[in-house]
Formats: C-alpha cells, structure tokens, sequence
C-alpha cells in the first residue's frame, strides 16, 4: 500500500486559486490512480475528481469541470490538485486517495466511489470566504 501525506490548502477570497499537494511514499505511484474527494460540513464525501497512474487520464466531478486540474510528477511521487476560480461551495475538508492500478476503471461510478479506495491522505482544509 502507499502512504499519502497532504499539503496545501487554507483560506482564500472567492475567484483564487490554491494547489493542493499529494506525496506518496512506500511504493511505485505511477502504478497507482489517484483521486481527489471532499467533504464539507454534515454532507457525504463528495468526488471531485482523478487521475491515471502516468497522467494522461484525467475525470472530473461536474461541479468542478473546467476549474480544477489534476496533475501529477511520478519522478517525485506527487499528485497536484490545482483548483482556479474558487466559490465559496467549494469549501470543505480535501483528501487524496489512491488505489492499485493506474488505468481508469470505465464507469463513472467505480472512479467516484470512495470504497474503491484503500489508501488515504490526512486531509487538508479549503476554505473560499470573502
């Protein structure tokens, strides 16, 4: 399994921009796909988006389509989240996740199902306030 440390994240006025940081340790990452979820206050975690284990597969939740990017370094065992033009909805409590097998599964369902998951980052906090 690999492990996943977080950085990143804080408070931001609505239309910045942040990048989330996800690095991976104790196994060979482009063999992984990794994902990104969220969670804000009393509501599920919520999908917002993956990425193939070389990086040239990506899918997004339709709620940030077009803001957020996800990208990846393999060479240095790290996945980004770039998130531009933030809203204040897109507070909440950002994790990366990352599972065995770096091609996309083909259902939308199987790429957004957290269970699908076995190794998780700590979490880290986004907050879009004016």
């Amino acid at each position: 399994q690999v492990q996943l440390v977080q950085s990143g994240g804080g408070l931001v006025q609505p239309g910045d921009s942040l990048r989330l940081s996800c690095a991976a340790s104790g196994s060979t990452f482009s063999d992984y796909r990794t994902a990104w979820f969220r969670q804000a206050p009393g509501k599920d975690r919520e999908f917002v988006g993956i990425i193939g284990g070389t990086g040239r597969s990506t899918f997004y939740a339709n709620s940030v389509q077009g803001r957020f990017t996800a990208s990846r370094d393999n060479a240095n065992n790290l996945v980004y989240l770039t998130m531009n033009s933030l809203k204040p909805e897109d507070t909440a409590v950002y994790y990366c996740a990352a599972e065995l097998g770096g091609v996309l599964p083909p259902s939308s369902r199987a790429r957004s199902n957290p269970n699908q998951y076995h190794s998780w980052g700590q979490g880290t906090q986004v907050t879009v306030s004016s």
